[in-house]
């Protein structure tokens, strides 16, 4: 259902992203202002003369105008001009954003990594509400009208506080749950990248569950583990929310939880979708491998070109070329694949196979009796078996992890 109707504002003449995001959030972009300008304007990001052009604008339209979005990060003297000279709502991309987030989130973790950016992102813009107020001004939309604005940005100190709490103790009981798991043998592979690039179909067909796809941005926020439906090792798989460009580092920070789950992965899946535009895929590919330097990856990242069903052998082969000529690609580890088609699907688990850390390969000679066929079995679920065979003793050999092979060991030295 259509929230109603938006214009948007950008010095940048590529609107594509913004009308998406602003869509996502069901506006219906009504028209676009785009101004050529080197900086913003240090008083209201536009010139005065542009934003008297959009105040005619939307008090003429026939439509009724409900949001004015900027496509770039308005400081709070500039938003509370803009607010009070078009006398409705006005969101930069970073609040468009973090609205989004809030419709997107349904878990307890999200609803706080999400709340806590809000916070992070309304303080400088309540403390200009608190000086517009002491002068005399009205205090402007994001207050919701006349009351005490200081008391507020204190209960903003004091929430802060209570959700980042709140989120150190869901951080400390995931890390134990991954702790747990590592010692039980399984691999942790996270899917990172670009939002929409096809992150959680992959999950879903690796792992052949049914995790809810939507064709919209953000549609993860919180993370989402399944086991890989694999007979080799045992691999979790983690979706994780999307990156985007130019967000603050305190909505990065505000996510850390749900980000550290590519931060410890064994191996990072860094899906890309190779149906877009050259330009459009290089420019999200540096975003991505920026962010997972950020973030502090130093496992194997495998970069993973998804949607190639979408587009001609012709111009996959084109792309590829660009890449080699842009230098993006030299010494990564990529496949290229296609969820929807199950194209080189194979091929991507033999590489993340190939990139688990700490493989091991030995044998096992075990007496033939019912504790042993506990013991295979309980094998064939956590490690590789490559082989077995069936004399006086079972001899089987096995690939796994240095902890797995310990604990394999001394489950047989009992026998």
């Amino acid at each position: 259902m259509k929230k109603g109707h938006a214009i948007i504002i950008s010095l940048n003449d590529d609107f594509s992203e913004i009308i998406e995001l602003a869509e996502s959030l069901n506006y219906k972009v009504e028209k676009t202002y785009f101004q050529k300008r080197e900086q913003p304007d240090v008083k209201s990001f536009i010139g005065s003369g542009k934003v008297e052009e959009i105040k005619k604008f939307i008090e003429e339209s026939k439509k009724s105008i409900k949001l004015v979005v900027v496509d770039g990060e308005l400081k709070p003297s500039q938003w509370f001009v803009l607010e009070k000279k078009f006398d409705i709502e006005v969101y930069d991309r970073i609040r468009l954003i973090l609205a989004i987030f809030e419709q997107r989130a349904d878990r307890k973790e999200a609803r706080l990594q999400v709340k806590l950016a809000q916070l992070q992102y309304e303080r400088p813009f309540v403390k200009e509400l608190i000086h517009r107020a002491r002068s005399g001004e009205h205090p402007g939309f994001m207050a919701g009208g006349e009351y005490q604005v200081d008391d507020y940005y204190e209960m903003i100190k004091k929430s802060m506080k209570k959700i980042k709490d709140n989120l150190k103790n869901i951080r400390d009981k995931r890390e134990l749950q991954r702790q747990y798991r590592h010692k039980s043998g399984f691999y942790l592979v996270s899917l990172a990248g670009y939002t929409n690039a096809g992150k959680s179909s992959l999950l879903n067909l690796l792992s052949d569950e049914k995790v809810k796809v939507e064709g919209r941005l953000f549609s993860t926020l919180s993370t989402t583990t399944r086991k890989i439906k694999n007979k080799d090792v045992p691999i979790l798989l983690t979706d994780t929310v999307g990156f985007i460009q130019n967000l603050p580092a305190y909505i990065i920070d505000a996510f850390h939880s749900t980000l550290e789950e590519i931060e410890v992965a064994d191996v990072v899946l860094l899906i890309v979708d190779v149906s877009e535009k050259i330009d459009t895929i290089v420019n999200k590919l540096k975003i991505s491998l920026d962010e997972l330097v950020e973030i502090g990856v130093t496992s194997p990242v495998i970069i993973t070109f998804n949607k190639i069903d979408k587009i001609s052998e012709n111009e996959l082969i084109e792309k590829k070329e660009d890449f080699k000529k842009k230098g993006l690609l030299n010494n990564k580890k990529i496949v290229y694949i296609s969820v929807k088609e199950k194209i080189n699907i194979n091929s991507l688990l033999k590489l993340i196979h190939n990139s688990l850390p700490r493989l091991v390969k030995f044998k096992l000679k075990l007496p033939i009796n019912n504790d042993s066929q506990s013991l295979i079995s309980w094998i064939y679920e956590r490690a590789l078996v490559i082989d077995i065979s069936y004399n006086e003793y079972v001899t089987i050999t096995i690939e796994c992890d240095s902890i797995l092979k310990d604990k394999i060991i001394s489950k047989s030295n009992k026998f």
